[in-house]
């Protein structure tokens, strides 16, 4: 990776949706490589501060590093790089239903400047053989089992070998051994030198990974052990 030490920095950091203010006082520091949960019920501002991390909601009052840029100075149309160097996940998977597999990724691929045909081909085979889809490519989406089209969305994710992947609720719609194998996977991806953290309101895999945990909770962002988190 071609970050080393921080990969996010936020200081002091107070994040609206509108004129509402959703977190307070927010500081976090997360390494390259680490694994992080980001925990806490439905609206206590997780998303919130997910898309303040990739440049959806504009950071205005605070400090605030991604990847090497400068949040409260980022421009709109430095934006795109940004997400050059985020891969995100969501929980409803965001798949193209009118193509298959190997022609989602294609589609990413080309809207972020790839232009190379085989070395695009050869990335979506080695992102599927990453998550486990190797033989997958000609599938259509709704060929696919939920844990299939979330690990789709996590290959998505890896194509431009961002150096932060943000899971936003990535398991919110699958049965427990499915959880448990994407959150398998996104630890696995953080132990290959990644930063990956994931948000999520289901406490119940936490046990398996043992990771920091941070709480989104009235309005503020608490630090926890793993222990004291479930």
């Amino acid at each position: 990776m071609a970050t080393t030490g921080p990969i996010i920095e936020l200081h002091n950091v107070r994040i609206f949706q509108r004129e509402n203010l959703v977190l307070n006082n927010v500081d976090l520091t997360v390494y390259t490589g680490e694994f992080l949960y980001l925990i806490g019920r439905t609206g206590s501002g997780k998303s919130s501060l997910m898309r303040t991390l990739y440049g959806d909601l504009p950071l205005v009052e605070g400090e605030g590093h991604v990847a090497g840029f400068d949040l409260p100075t980022l421009k709109r149309k430095q934006v795109p790089y940004l997400r050059r160097k985020i891969g995100i996940v969501f929980q409803d998977f965001q798949l193209l239903g009118d193509r298959n597999v190997n022609a989602n990724l294609l589609f990413v691929m080309r809207s972020t400047g790839w232009k190379d045909a085989k070395a695009m081909d050869r990335k979506v085979q080695e992102v599927l053989e990453k998550v486990g889809l190797g033989n997958k490519g000609y599938k259509m989406p709704h060929e696919l089992s939920g844990g299939e089209q979330q690990r789709v969305s996590i290959a998505r994710a890896l194509v431009n070998d961002p150096e932060l992947v943000l899971a936003d609720e990535p398991t919110g719609n699958l049965d427990p051994e499915t959880t448990e194998e994407i959150v398998d996977l996104l630890y696995t991806i953080s132990q290959g030198g990644r930063s990956v953290i994931m948000a999520t309101h289901d406490y119940t895999h936490m046990k398996k990974v043992n990771a920091r945990v941070v709480r989104c909770e009235d309005g503020k962002l608490l630090e926890l052990s793993a222990a004291k988190a479930v």
